[in-house]
Parts: C-alpha cells; structure tokens; sequence
C-alpha cells in the first residue's frame, strides 16, 4: 500500500504507520514531499492509496474528485511556532510555552527581524495573510524569505540565511542549530488541521480506510503527541 503526505506529519506519520502494522493491518509505504507537490501530484492522477495533507488541501482533493470525501478524518492538530538560530543546540527540544506575549509584541519582532522565514505550507500562507491584513507587507517587502518546498525553515536559520522564522512546530523539534522560542499567541494564532483520505485510485480501498481509522483512533494519541501534535477536535 502506498501513501502520501506533505513533509510535516512524515515523522509522525511513519511511527504511525509501523503501529497499524504491528496491530495487523496491511504495511503503508509513505513518501513525504512538500505540500504542493504532493496536492499536484495526487490531481495529476499518480496512484496512492491514501493521501495525507492539509484540511484544507486534501478538500480541494476531494472536491475534485481525487480522494473519496467520505473518508477524510482530522487526524493531527499542529500549531505553528517561531524560532531562532542557536548554533549551540544539538537538536532543538519541544518548547510548551508561548513566544510572544500577543499579537503586538510579534508585530514588534517582524519589523526588528533582519530577514523572517517562512515555509511553502499552510502556516507560511496564513503568515503572510497576517502580514498583509496588519499592513506590514510593504515595510517587511525583501525582508521575507520562503523556504523552498520540502526544505524546513530550520535549514534556513541554522544557515544563517533568516534570523527569525516560522513554522509548524511538529517540523522544528528535532532540527539542529536553532532554538524554538514557543508557539505564537491565541490572538494571532496559526493552527492547521492535518487529514487523511482514501484515494480514489486505490487498488485496496478497504484496507486503506481500515488504516486510516487505526490512525485517527485512541489508540494513536500517545504517538501524535509525542511529535508534538494535538488531536483535532
């Protein structure tokens, strides 16, 4: 069986994966590739059997007629985080806490930040939608710098390329020279539910939805949480 998914749930996503195997179910080979990618390659008619992305992402998959929209199912909450660079961290741990005390105060850090990352996925999209209801679009222009699709913004503040950068916080724990400041605020928040479908394309379609209930069941929250995701409710 094969599956795909955008970069941020691959971890998450393979853990997952290896527990439905080892509670029988029928063993998912996953590829990871940037979002857009991946949404483009399932409407392009690529055959998988499940296709995990995005809410919002996999709707569209499904409006179109690529995923069965009776099988789509939250599975993962992420919540995105802001991050800086810290050559001296190893590998950067799950931070709980908050980044900035409000919206203000992270308005205050985008404009004192010399260049501000951000990634091809959800999370960069609803940045910059903030950025350009908050009226900062012209002052932050050449300032911004996207992240190429598949390449964590981590990679850029490691490298020095950004000093302060955004994005799922699932996709910064772990990630080497940088240091996570905490997610963003309730009042300026950026959340993003994750789903999965069966595709239907699906040469095991059965098999495929037994799967993907394994994975949005109880008996996986301990997972998803260990790689910094919530449930969705």
């Amino acid at each position: 069986m094969k599956a795909i998914s955008s970069m941020a749930t691959r971890h998450a996503l393979t853990d997952l994966f290896a527990a439905a195997a080892q509670a029988g179910l029928p063993r998912v080979r996953l590829e990871s590739v940037g979002g857009v990618d991946a949404a483009s390659r399932v409407a392009d008619g690529e055959l998988f059997d499940l296709v995990l992305l995005a809410a919002g992402a996999l709707g569209r998959l499904a409006d179109a007629g690529h995923v069965d929209a009776a099988t789509v199912r939250p599975l993962m909450l992420s919540q995105t985080a802001a991050a800086v660079p810290d050559p001296s961290v190893v590998s950067a741990p799950l931070q709980e806490g908050i980044a900035f005390a409000d919206a203000a105060q992270l308005r205050d850090a985008l404009r004192s930040a010399r260049r501000i990352g951000y990634s091809t996925g959800p999370s960069g999209t609803a940045l910059l939608r903030m950025i350009e209801e908050w009226g900062l679009a012209d002052e932050l222009d050449g300032g911004l710098v996207q992240a190429r699709s598949g390449i964590p913004v981590a990679a850029s503040l490691s490298s020095g390329d950004v000093d302060l950068g955004f994005q799922q916080l699932s996709e910064l724990v772990g990630q080497p020279g940088i240091r996570i400041l905490g997610r963003l605020p309730d009042d300026c928040a950026i959340d993003t539910v994750f789903a999965g479908a069966v595709a239907t394309a699906s040469a095991d379609s059965a098999g495929a939805a037994e799967v993907l209930a394994f994975l949005a069941s109880d008996a996986t929250v301990a997972i998803r949480r260990r790689h910094a995701f919530g449930v969705p409710a």
